[in-house]
């Protein structure tokens, strides 16, 4: 039993410990819902194609906000808070761009209209912030209660990293999620867009519009993406706080980033590599905690390391690529195997079970 109680304080003090006020909870989910209802009323008001130089301005802002917040973690609390929150929203944007490239065939399969694309995406960083809260809370309330999930947590991203490099190259075809097979057999459905309404009226029924569809699916990955995600946040910080805001911020400028990569998803091709190695250091680090922990800095160093590598190689790749006259490959994603896949013409097709087939 004392073993146990010194590898649970071990553990523990490997991260900084908060006394939150309560106000300052408030103050932040203040600030989240403010900022939410001023970009929905005030700079998206009305529906509109957001152009790439937009979506870049608003990028740069939503991101500058997230460092800003992180110079207030620092004043309040101190540089090694600073560092554990600037490591979450690194780790968590990151992961991210994975799912921005999967909303882009998701959208793009549905034919959503660019000017209500916004509106779609809005309500689903809206509950992706709600879903995210419940994972991370019971996240660290499972690390307090029971040590040994640390190991649980840490073995779950290896595998994902180890998932991810297997169907890196898998593509993402969302016809083949059950998910949407529920939704078109219990909801009635209209294959015709009424605006940005989620449901309409089509001979005195109520009816869904394919909008609707389109925000279940966009909820069901993040809820897939989250199991990654959180997990990994939780290497480099217990404090629910600074998981939270972190995954929060990160989460904001999710749709200013789909508009400004959803063009270039083909060309980051070495994102998933990237991203398993991400995992599998992440998912080392939590597995080796209790005998050697790295300063938060280094993990910084090391994650944005392997993200600009990832990036950099891609982008030569595509390069190449161009002046050789090369189309550049389909989306893909790592998580194309819970979403929905579609297999590469040289590659042996699954047996089809559909009941026509």
């Amino acid at each position: 039993m004392n073993a146990v109680v010194a590898v649970e304080a071990g553990s523990a003090a490997n991260f900084v410990s908060l006394d939150v006020p309560g106000w300052a909870w408030l103050a932040l989910v203040a600030a989240i819902v403010v900022m939410l209802v001023a970009d929905l009323l005030l700079v998206h008001r009305t529906p509109h194609e957001i152009s790439i130089r937009d979506a870049l301005v608003e990028s740069g802002v939503w991101i500058s906000i997230a460092l800003l917040f992180g110079v207030i973690v620092a004043v309040a609390w101190g540089g090694g808070a600073a560092g554990e929150y600037y490591g979450g929203y690194l780790i968590e944007k990151s992961l991210s761009i994975d799912n921005v490239f999967v909303w882009a065939v998701i959208l793009s399969f549905f034919g959503v209209p660019a000017m209500y694309q916004f509106r779609v995406l809005f309500w689903g960083v809206f509950g992706a912030l709600v879903l995210r809260a419940i994972f991370i809370f019971a996240g660290v309330a499972l690390l307090e209660r029971f040590d040994w999930v640390l190991y649980v947590f840490g073995g779950l991203l290896l595998y994902t990293a180890w998932r991810m490099y297997r169907h890196k190259d898998e593509q993402v075809h969302p016809e083949n999620n059950p998910v949407l097979g529920i939704i078109q057999r219990f909801i009635p459905s209209t294959t015709e867009y009424d605006g940005q309404k989620m449901f309409t009226v089509v001979d005195g029924a109520r009816v869904a519009t394919p909008l609707f569809a389109v925000l279940v699916l966009i909820e069901f990955t993040d809820v897939i993406f989250a199991v990654d995600s959180v997990p990994a946040i939780l290497a480099v910080s217990r404090e629910p706080f600074l998981v939270f805001s972190s995954n929060a911020f990160a989460i904001l400028g999710l749709r200013a980033l789909y508009f400004a990569l959803a063009g270039m998803a083909g060309r980051f091709r070495y994102l998933d590599d990237g991203l398993a190695a991400i995992l599998t250091f992440v998912g080392v680090k939590m597995l080796l905690l209790d005998v050697v922990h790295l300063p938060i800095g280094l993990s910084l160093g090391v994650v944005a390391m392997i993200l600009a590598l990832a990036i950099v190689a891609s982008l030569r790749a595509d390069a190449r690529d161009r002046a050789a006259g090369i189309e550049p490959p389909r989306i893909t994603s790592s998580h194309a195997g819970l979403i929905g896949t579609e297999r590469h013409h040289d590659e042996p097709a699954a047996r089809s079970t559909d009941a026509g087939d």
